[in-house]
């Protein structure tokens, strides 16, 4: 291919993805974050940062919860205190994380050391109880739940202040988070701020 068939090339592939952008955005937003997705569709937070969405297991509706739609975000994860509302007793899920234990060899008392996760947070509109949505995750390291509750956080911010799509949110964080965490982490959504605070809490919220 000589150089001026690739200019070409390459400018076709933009005004298509332009074109399938414009159209997704008048679609119902779960739809249009599959459509982008497609494409390798890169969603831009801020200046000169950049997240891109795969394709990956938060649109299984096992793992949300209905109730939280883009449509209703400011009265639910938007809301101060909303996973309070819908949060299961705590004793359930730590009844719930003693049987994830022992299905997977973990001794008891080692249990302090692993968090009960929800692979979407109820912040982010996942469901505070479905068997789909819960697994365990040590609280350090890499991979761990504090670093997920920090993402889970931003992400939440972001859809809040309109930034980035519910869907966008729940794609990340039930992805590869940890591959995001480090270019996220440097990104604010908000006019400023801390960065609060992993809670600590053992109910994977």
């Amino acid at each position: 291919m000589n150089a001026g068939m690739a200019v070409v090339g390459r400018t076709a592939e933009s005004a298509a993805i332009r074109m399938i952008q414009r159209k997704a955005a008048v679609l119902e937003p779960r739809r249009a974050v599959a459509r982008v997705v497609r494409i390798g569709a890169i969603v831009a937070f801020g200046a000169g940062a950049a997240l891109r969405i795969g394709q990956v297991s938060a649109q299984d509706a096992s793992m949300l919860n209905e109730q939280v739609t883009q449509q209703s975000v400011a009265d639910t994860i938007c809301r101060p205190g909303y996973a309070d509302t819908v949060s299961p007793p705590l004793d359930e899920m730590m009844d719930y994380k003693e049987r994830l234990l022992a299905q997977h060899g973990i001794d008891s008392a080692e249990g302090t050391r692993y968090a009960l996760d929800r692979r979407v947070p109820i912040v982010l509109g996942g469901s505070p109880d479905a068997p789909a949505n819960l697994g365990l995750l040590p609280w350090s390291g890499h991979r761990g739940e504090r670093r997920k509750e920090l993402l889970t956080a931003k992400l939440k911010r972001c859809v809040c202040v309109g930034q980035i799509t519910l869907s966008e949110a729940q794609a990340t964080i039930a992805g590869d988070w940890p591959a995001v965490y480090s270019r996220f982490s440097r990104t604010s959504c908000d006019a400023g701020g801390a960065e609060p605070e992993a809670s600590g809490n053992d109910n994977g919220s």
